[in-house]
């Protein structure tokens, strides 16, 4: 019940700190999140200018490692080939301390996955991304999700 609550609570908290240029989806992952579960997220592109595609990872003092390696790409619904990148992001100074930012166990962090991107064409996109660690579960990890932030032209 707490767990809904939460969810729902975070939900309203960036609904109403949302900015007209980003939007942020994000996926929970309870803290674990094991090699065979991709995260995707659908979304509906209206205007071909250019994007720059931010990648969320929320962890705690649970995560074992200073970095996160993961896959990821970006494809229309219609694409049968696509090109994946693997990412390897920072997530610990070498001193152990979080990079992110938050209260508590819990810190956030965005790293940029693509710069001045535009989508081909309008219509539906997935985002899709998987961890890419050398182990099965990975703990410490609570929620991953995207920003697409407009960008402005100077």
């Amino acid at each position: 019940m707490n767990k809904y609550f939460l969810i729902f609570f975070v939900s309203i908290l960036l609904a109403s700190c949302s900015n007209k240029d980003e939007v942020v989806y994000m996926q929970s992952l309870d803290g674990v999140w094991n090699k065979k579960k991709e995260l995707k997220f659908e979304l509906n592109v209206e205007e071909t200018s250019p994007k720059n595609i931010v990648l969320v990872v929320r962890n705690n003092n649970d995560y074992p490692y200073s970095n996160l390696f993961v896959k990821a790409y970006v494809k229309s619904e219609a694409d049968k080939n696509f090109k994946v990148d693997t990412l390897n992001y920072i997530l610990a100074k070498p001193n152990g301390e979080w990079i992110g930012s938050g209260f508590g166990e819990t810190k956030e962090i965005l790293f940029l996955y693509k710069n001045n991107y535009t989508f081909p064409k309008k219509g539906k996109y997935i985002i899709g991304i998987t961890q890419a660690m050398r182990t099965n579960d990975l703990k410490g990890i609570e929620d991953v999700g995207i920003k697409i932030q407009n960008v402005t032209q100077p």
